[in-house]
């Protein structure tokens, strides 16, 4: 699969840039995407996830205590926006330190739902942003990737087959 890596100009700050990817022929991020699936049915909820973004990345950082940690396999950066108790959305994303952010998808959270694995939507957008994760860090180890302006910019080559399509 095609991935592109781009950055969130609107979104991204001082504190926090935040970036998506765009995969194969598709024109939207996959951000996007999930704020366009959830529109209608969760508008407050990604009112609030805009304004939580806008404070992470403007005022305060990709603090831990931000996020539910671990999401993934040890060491992918994979996380989860934490979010208001009640609310029925889950925004997944790779957390680079506190100065870089990349936003996947998500979905909805039922309340029946005790595990990832019990939601085909979330965990097809979860086990997408793994597969990401592992890609950028082998280009992070070659060098093909960088980063530049103290951990916030990525430059190099942001466009990028996946290993299973290579």
């Amino acid at each position: 699969m095609k991935c592109r890596i781009v950055k969130i100009e609107k979104l991204s700050g001082t504190q926090t840039s935040l970036y998506s990817v765009i995969l194969d022929d598709e024109n939207r991020t996959l951000f996007d995407i999930f704020l366009n699936e959830n529109k209608n049915l969760f508008k407050s909820e990604l009112l609030d996830i805009l304004m939580r973004l806008n404070t992470i990345a403007h005022k305060t950082g990709a603090r831990e205590q931000f996020f539910k940690l671990k999401e993934g396999k040890p060491g992918d950066g994979i996380c989860a926006l934490y979010d208001m108790p009640d609310s029925k959305l889950r925004l997944y994303c790779i957390r680079y330190g506190s100065s870089m952010l990349l936003l996947g998808g998500g979905g909805e959270k039922l309340k029946t739902i005790k595990a990832l694995q019990e939601s085909e939507k979330l965990k097809r957008e979860n086990f997408l942003l793994r597969a990401i994760s592992e890609e950028i860090s082998k280009r992070i180890k070659s060098g093909t990737i960088e980063w530049e302006n103290d951990g916030m910019e990525l430059t190099g080559e942001l466009e990028f087959n996946t290993e299973d399509d290579e």
